[in-house]
């Protein structure tokens, strides 16, 4: 057998149902391999937009979502997407061609060390040196990528050894379970609990997955415990729940952390330090910190809890749960207070009416419009604050952020991968207009794969997240202004429908219109961030005060 048709019955062993990426002449014979295969080849336009796809793939199905692209300038393109999902513990594998190993052809012509490239950046990446270890090499990196905490692996598949052959047999993947907290760790968390005075649930982006949410749900019901989210952890409980406190989508002066500083106890599920803190901790407070993760906790000097129950999380929550008993004591009533004020705010802006549409009026009208389970992707911008913060999410991964490595160009690719996880769910992509132009080609993807798909963008004709910070440092506008194309002829240009926003009012019947119909479609939607700066940064903090 050739080595490259055993890789690739060494990827269908493993369940493996897309690649995404590019090919170059080092692929070749596994591209012929690929073609007699079950598994579908997903050409893209770009390496970075493959990896995105992928990265999103493994964070929907908690499966390995697989890239492929040529050696050098391919390989290089996939170093975002690796960071992507190794901050963001989203199992991808990456696969790579390479000039043949055992001759030279063209001596140093594109070579470049791409499995120590990778290396800081992934938790395994090697280079296939004989057919004989495609087995055992293809089930390691599967395995360590699925292993918690997930993350990016790499395989080097040389020329020469691609096209090789070998009589090797595959190695079928074997049942794992992932270890339960030890019992000690359990009975502390639970007597820390019971004493606590103002218990708050804290829930995290390890915490989104389908078993952890239903035992958190359980868990609440019982206490009655108050939970706030960070971005990352938003949809693991419904967060229409009047037990929600608000979402850590500010780094600090919002209501959220008014429920955060009351609390003397934060049953932190789910976190680690990888996200943006959802809060700081200090060596001289007498607030008190639990940490229940697959893994234990990475100590920062802002995060250093007290107790840490390191094993499977639905168990855990699950045991802490049996055991607890709810505590007349508990004084829970301010995180009502929370609560409240922060939906009062929340709904200030949501009926104006002025155009350029304001980011509060716009995610209201997006969530007016989306079903429970529908899905909204997010490229990274200032609006994602206002999603995460503003954006009720009801299930897990309906609102898919990136809050770990948080890098612009990942909104289409993500909604890309997230319809062919989904097909029948809704998927509308929200970029802003500078990341959108980033991986905008990938449009040309979903109209040729004949997704359903609406992207929404942003237009604000500059990098609006750093002007917010520049005008909130005082500095003058300067750098970031550019110009962009008429965004509805691009998309036709595509193939795709593409509509322009010239009112308010038009935001959420478009949208309406665009999921009722098929195919991909672009809505240019004008957006007003002057407010940003007072709102943010002054308005919510003063009224966040008065708690």
């Amino acid at each position: 057998m050739k080595a490259s048709d055993l890789f690739v019955k060494a990827l269908e062993a493993e369940g493996v149902e897309y690649i995404f990426g590019i090919p170059g002449e080092e692929n070749l014979d596994l591209l012929e391999s690929l073609r007699t295969s079950s598994i579908k080849l997903v050409l893209t336009r770009h390496e970075q937009g493959a990896g995105f796809m992928a990265a999103t793939y493994g964070r929907l199905t908690g499966k390995v979502g697989v890239c492929l692209s040529t050696l050098g300038p391919g390989a290089t393109n996939l170093v975002t997407p690796a960071a992507y999902a190794q901050l963001g513990a989203m199992p991808m594998l990456m696969i790579t061609g390479q000039k043949p190993i055992k001759t030279s052809k063209q001596g140093r012509f594109q070579v470049i060390d791409v499995v120590d490239m990778l290396r800081p950046i992934t938790k395994y990446t090697t280079q296939v040196v004989s057919g004989e270890r495609i087995p055992s090499v293809v089930r390691e990196a599967f395995r360590i990528a699925h292993e918690e905490r997930p993350g990016a692996v790499h395989i080097e598949l040389p020329e020469d050894i691609a096209a090789e052959n070998t009589s090797t047999p595959l190695i079928e993947p074997s049942l794992s379970r992932r270890p339960i907290a030890e019992y000690k760790a359990i009975n502390r968390a639970v007597e820390m609990i019971e004493q606590a005075t103002s218990p708050l649930l804290l829930i995290g982006a390890g915490a989104n997955r389908k078993l952890t949410a239903k035992m958190l749900r359980q868990f609440v019901d019982k206490t009655g415990i108050p939970f706030v989210t960070t971005q990352m952890g938003k949809g693991v409980l419904n967060e229409s729940d009047p037990l929600f406190a608000g979402n850590t989508a500010l780094s600090d002066g919002d209501f959220v952390h008014r429920a955060i500083d009351r609390a003397d106890l934060i049953i932190n599920v789910g976190h680690d330090v990888v996200e943006k803190p959802p809060f700081f901790m200090h060596p001289d407070e007498e607030q008190k910190v639990i940490h229940i993760n697959f893994d234990s906790a990475a100590v920062d000097p802002v995060y250093f809890p007290q107790l840490e129950v390191v094993g499977d999380i639905a168990n855990s929550i699950w045991q802490i749960k049996e055991d607890l008993i709810p505590q007349e004591s508990w004084k829970l009533d301010f995180y009502k207070d929370v609560h409240d004020a922060y939906v009062k705010h929340r709904t200030v802006a949501e009926d104006d009416d002025r155009f350029p549409v304001l980011p509060e009026r716009f995610v209201r009208d997006v969530r007016k419009v989306m079903p429970e389970n529908g899905i909204v992707t997010l490229d990274n911008g200032v609006y994602k604050i206002w999603f995460a913060r503003n954006y009720p999410a009801y299930s897990p991964n309906t609102l898919l952020l990136d809050n770990a490595l948080a890098s612009m160009g990942a909104g289409l690719p993500s909604a890309i991968g997230a319809k062919l996880v989904h097909p029948d769910v809704p998927v509308v992509s929200v970029c802003g207009d500078g990341g959108f132009m980033m991986n905008s080609q990938e449009l040309e993807t979903a109209v040729r794969l004949n997704l359903d798909l609406v992207v929404i963008v942003l237009r604000d004709d500059a990098y609006g997240m750093i002007k917010w910070k520049q005008s909130h440092m005082q500095l003058d506008n300067f750098g970031l202004d550019y110009g962009n194309p008429d965004l509805v002829s691009y998309a036709q240009s595509y193939g795709a429908q593409g509509w322009r926003i010239e009112q308010t009012g038009e935001v959420a019947s478009t949208l309406k219109h665009c999921l009722e119909t098929p195919g991909v479609h672009l809505i240019d939607c004008p957006v007003d961030y002057s407010l940003n700066d007072e709102t943010l940064n002054r308005t919510i903090k003063e009224l966040s005060d008065k708690l």
